[in-house]
Parts: structure tokens; sequence; C-alpha cells
């Protein structure tokens, strides 16, 4: 589907350095697939603020961000997306960042954001997490137990968490296995 015919006059401006095209998930109400292409930064960043805002204002309260091929995103860049999260909190909506490369996930991570944000890595986990329905392969939400005092606690992605039982760090790899440290 055309952007124009999602969000109207999306069209109207465009940014060589920010390539943005949108797919509409007609199953899913108020959900917008966001496919980025290029970089954002401090160049870019009024551009992307401006194209957002015409998203919200079109009703869409659930964005997942296709980033595949966004190669870099700056500082500015990243207190963009994070405006459009703190928006989009007080509008009662989400967004998530999936397919993010490495070195771009490493500035969010580098800059304490890693998380502030909801990172998936496919755009089907992100579809998946709006409509309600697990992915096929998906291993998140969790309950799983501390291996050292057996407290149980419900993880959401994987990572390093503080144990509210026994206040050990423990380790969720992406596969779910659970170890100290």
């Amino acid at each position: 589907m055309i952007n124009n015919n999602i969000v109207p006059g999306f069209l109207d401006e465009k940014d060589d350095s920010l390539i943005i095209n949108l797919e509409a998930m007609e199953n899913i109400s108020g959900c917008i697939i966001v496919n980025l292409s290029g970089y954002v930064d401090t160049y870019n960043t009024a551009y992307f603020s401006k194209q957002m805002d015409k998203i919200l204002n079109a009703g869409f309260t659930k964005i997942i961000f296709n980033c595949a091929t966004v190669n870099y995103v700056s500082s500015t860049g990243i207190s963009a997306f994070t405006t459009l999260h703190d928006q989009m909190q007080e509008q009662k909506g989400e967004m998530i960042l999936t397919q993010l490369q490495p070195k771009v996930k490493e500035v969010f991570q580098l800059l304490g954001f890693a998380d502030y944000f909801h990172f998936e890595d496919q755009v089907e986990k992100g579809v998946a997490f709006f409509s309600g329905k697990p992915a096929a392969d998906a291993v998140f939400p969790k309950v799983v137990a501390c291996p050292l005092c057996g407290h149980k606690l419900k993880a959401t992605k994987s990572g390093r968490f503080r144990c509210p039982g026994c206040k050990s760090v423990i380790a969720i790899s992406e596969q779910g296995a659970v170890s100290v440290g």
C-alpha cells in the first residue's frame, strides 16, 4: 500500500538520507510497520520527527520499526526515538525496534537505552507482540527460576537481571537458558 494512502500527506516531504516506507497492519488495530533505510542523525531528525508526528496524528498507536537497513543512529537520532517513545507512552501507545544491526544496537546500549526500548530480532516477533499471539519460535515471555534460591520471575527478554529473592545477578540467554552472573 502506498504511504499516502496509509498516512495522508506522508510523501509531501522526503530526505534521501532516510527512506521511510509504511505497511499498515490491517488485522491489528492501530498498528503500522515503519521500514527505515539509511541513517538517523543530526541532519535528518527533524524530518524523522515530522514524519512520526504524521503517523501518530493518523491514529497509529502501535509502531513496529524495521531497522534492518539502518546503518547508523547518532545520539541525536536516539533522542528523536526517545521523544517519540515518550509521546507514545502519553497516548498509551507502544513502539518496537526490530532487526537492528549490531553496531546500531550497540549505540543504544552504550548510551544506556538498552532497557528503555523494546527490541526484537524479527519484525514477525513485533507483529506477534501486538497481535497477542506468540511468534512460532518465541522464547519470551518466560517464567524462570533463580538457580541459587529458586525464586520465580517473569522474563520478557534476554539479559542480566537481579533476582528479587536473593539479589543475585542472573543471566538469561536469548534461548531462555538461566545462569548465575
